[in-house]
């Protein structure tokens, strides 16, 4: 039977240093911790005392729970999990993972993606199940046959913004952050929302990842200076990822994004890298010819009703971060005495759950829907338009 036992973390000199993972790197971790207030877990996998693995993952308190998340919605970090020796079982090192996560931890929720698991790894271990979608494209190949892969749009594309002037350059410097960001305001402003992370995320992200070489930053300049479009893409040596992209509206006829990624892919083939991950899907990143991969999740409660509390809240996160709440409510009359609820105060995830619908009504608050049922609130979660590294 496998166990989990923690080690320190510590950067530089930690053990996830070695693996292909961007995700599971000292710096990846690091970042999170510091965007999410987290605390890092590093555990070797253990068959009796000999070694035949690792997993990644980090430690949050949401309202007032202790929750696992390897990785957890919302910290823009894609596929985490373990690392395992050939012809170690995922399914027994998830299960070793679910007791690791109750009594070692104390944990009351659980949440993992493991680019390796595949569906039957996960049944039977009495967790709910969902899907992370994705594209993923072969670097192996040679550059002939990744062009003929894209469609003739994307093509015309990159020989339209090629006769206009439109170059790419790598950038450098936590400064990007502010040119990346004004470009994405710009990106939501068009969509009537905001982004769902602030400016100092990215800087976070440049700050740790950049001393380490496994940050790629692209911006598309206009022929006369301009600039026009960003991108930004984590790497390891296992595979590339596409975190984020952005663009200025009144340049997108010259099409300036198709040359970052044809860009970026030609950067991450030279260095030998064999994949690159887009991401999430989407009609765009469909034109550049890459296959879909679906990869499971896994995510486990200890005690009843917490999950249905974690889609509650996540619902409100994404909706309030993007500005999708109706900004104002109108005025209610105050309640008068025979208004008030003779129920008593509910404990537990119960009462979490009631507090969360409670929150979303109160007026008090300035980025509130007026009145939403439960089906409206949960659907992003159903639908996937809440993805899970974002």
């Amino acid at each position: 039977m496998l166990r989990l036992e923690r080690v320190a973390f510590g950067r530089g000199d930690s053990p996830t240093g070695a693996r292909s993972n961007i995700f599971t790197s000292p710096e990846w971790v690091e970042f999170v911790a510091a965007s999410q207030k987290a605390e890092p877990v590093v555990a070797r996998v253990l068959r009796g005392d000999e070694q035949v693995g690792w997993f990644t993952g980090l430690v949050v308190r949401r309202f007032g729970v202790r929750i696992l998340g390897s990785p957890f919605a919302g910290w823009m970090t894609g596929p985490m999990g373990f690392d395992l020796d050939p012809g170690v079982s995922r399914r027994e090192a998830a299960q070793a993972l679910i007791r690791f996560a109750f009594k070692d931890l104390r944990c009351l929720h659980l949440e993992m993606i493991d680019r390796h698991a595949a569906d039957e790894d996960l049944d039977g271990l009495g967790a709910q199940r969902a899907s992370w979608y994705t594209y993923v494209l072969d670097l192996t190949q040679d550059e002939d046959t990744l062009l003929k892969g894209m469609s003739s749009s994307c093509r015309r594309a990159l020989k339209k913004a090629e006769r206009e002037g439109v170059r790419v350059e790598e950038a450098h410097g936590v400064e990007f952050a502010d040119e990346y960001y004004e470009q994405l305001l710009d990106v939501f402003a068009k969509q009537g929302g905001r982004p769902p992370y602030d400016l100092e995320r990215v800087r976070t992200l440049i700050r740790c990842l950049e001393p380490a070489g496994n940050v790629l930053m692209l911006r598309a300049v206009g022929p006369d200076g301009e600039r026009m479009a960003t991108a930004i893409f984590p790497f390891s040596d296992g595979f590339a990822y596409f975190w984020g992209g952005a663009s200025l509206r009144q340049h997108q006829a010259h099409r300036p994004n198709e040359p970052i990624f044809w860009h970026a892919i030609r950067r991450f083939k030279e260095r030998g890298i064999p994949l690159m991950d887009w991401g999430g899907g989407g009609d765009f990143k469909r034109k550049f010819g890459p296959q879909e991969r679906v990869v499971p999740i896994m995510r486990r409660s200890r005690v009843p009703g917490l999950m249905r509390a974690r889609d509650l809240a996540a619902s409100f996160y994404w909706r309030k971060e993007t500005g999708t709440l109706t900004k104002r409510p109108p005025r209610r009359a105050k309640p008068t005495s025979t208004d008030a609820d003779p129920r008593p105060a509910q404990r537990g995830p119960g009462g979490l759950v009631t507090a969360l619908r409670a929150r979303l009504r109160s007026g008090s608050e300035r980025l509130l829907p007026v009145i939403l049922p439960v089906t409206e609130l949960l659907r992003p979660v159903a639908s996937g338009e809440l993805p899970t590294g974002v």
